[in-house]
């Protein structure tokens, strides 16, 4: 397609097949324009990716919107309230040595604008130690007409204002979640909705400072088999780039948050660390232009154990694209029930994240062993038709 997306991502593009300049489905093909102009924020967007994309590090995801941050303290006999939901991320945030294992951490509105309770911004917090302050923007999954029961992501409405807004406060990064049900199809529909939300999306934190994580989930449930989960991948993966490259998102100044390559969590054989690593490696390598720095997967209801084996199993040769983490169940399971909410389980709490921390940092080194690990952080945390 002659679109102008094509002056930014020459190179990167020859990654995506010979589809990807294809005008988005019920469009008319364009002449060539004059170049686009590259956004003000191009050479701090690439430095920030780079910042969070470093070795040994990844991403801490505490976005939970207030409905399930509820559920996760109602799980330990707390009620759903704002002191409680300061008092955990505080927990967090707050954490001694985090830095050395955690480059990003993802937080929900309300935390941005947060403080401790001796008043010091859990931004500041976070850039104390080193840690890039990043922020949920899209407004959650709702029904698509016209779909087999599939979502759409709500949020780009005020997009632009809203990100502006958090780049003052201290964000650097953006996240945009959205999913596609193998056992709902996926439909073109929906795959087409969720790949041109994300790169609109995209193209807006661009303009307004933020690195834009670029997560369309492949949800876990089903009973499908690993080879229908790399097809559809694969699928979803090349329409996503084809339309960021048509927005003229600068492939330097993302991260991906993919789903791991698994069989359907209902699925009647479990895969190895060593499979799941070939299947999604070779998605990876089908789909992603080398120009995209990081590579930081969901965990999406793996035990804490399992997401760890997994990354550490992709870490085991050397890849176009640093390969870590954005973890939210899997780095707080162990935290949450070593608090249970009570003050002088701080401390050990905080020992909790970081042992997790730690070994997630040494899976994307490619130098992680599962032994000493508890019976707790082996269980599985699937839960079929989960909403954040």
């Amino acid at each position: 397609m002659a679109m102008a997306s094509a002056k930014l991502n020459t190179l990167s593009s020859q990654w995506i097949g010979h589809n990807s300049f294809s005008p988005r489905r019920g469009s008319s093909p364009r002449r060539l324009s004059l170049p686009i102009r590259a956004s003000s924020y191009q050479h701090e967007l690439v430095q920030t990716a780079k910042s969070i994309a470093s070795p040994g590090r990844g991403i801490l995801a505490i976005d939970e919107s207030n409905a399930t941050c509820g559920k996760r303290l109602a799980s330990i006999g707390l009620d759903n309230t704002e002191v409680n939901r300061q008092a955990y991320r505080q927990l967090l945030l707050t954490t001694p040595g985090l830095g050395d294992y955690i480059s990003g951490a993802i937080l929900f509105e309300e935390t941005l604008y947060q403080s401790t309770t001796d008043g010091k911004k859990f931004v500041d917090c976070l850039r104390g130690e080193n840690i890039v302050p990043g922020i949920k923007v899209d407004k959650g999954l709702v029904p698509l007409p016209g779909s087999n029961h599939e979502s759409w992501c709500q949020g780009l409405d005020g997009l632009a204002s809203r990100s502006a807004e958090y780049y003052k406060q201290g964000a650097r990064f953006a996240k945009w979640r959205t999913v596609v049900s193998i056992p709902c199809g996926p439909s073109a529909l929906a795959v087409t909705e969720a790949a041109w939300g994300l790169a609109r999306y995209a193209a807006i934190s661009q303009d307004n400072g933020l690195v834009p994580i670029v997560e369309p989930e492949i949800l876990l449930d089903g009973d499908h088999s690993i080879e229908r989960t790399l097809e559809v991948a694969e699928k979803v993966w090349a329409e996503v780039f084809s339309y960021l490259a048509e927005n003229n998102v600068i492939f330097e100044g993302i991260l991906l948050k993919p789903s791991m390559v698994t069989p359907g969590a209902e699925h009647k054989e479990k895969a190895s660390p060593e499979t799941i690593a070939k299947y999604t490696l070779t998605m990876l390598r089908r789909r992603v232009p080398p120009a995209v720095p990081g590579i930081m997967f969901l965990s999406g209801g793996q035990s804490e154990v399992e997401a760890t084996l997994n990354l550490n199993a992709m870490n085991q040769s050397p890849n176009p694209w640093h390969v870590s983490f954005s973890y939210a169940r899997a780095l707080q399971n162990s935290v949450l029930k070593t608090w249970k909410g009570h003050p002088e389980n701080v401390e050990a709490a905080q020992k909790a994240l970081l042992v997790r921390a730690k070994a997630n940092s040494l899976a994307q080194l490619g130098k992680y062993s599962a032994e000493g690990e508890s019976e707790e952080a082996s269980k599985g945390m699937f839960v079929k038709g989960y909403t954040y």
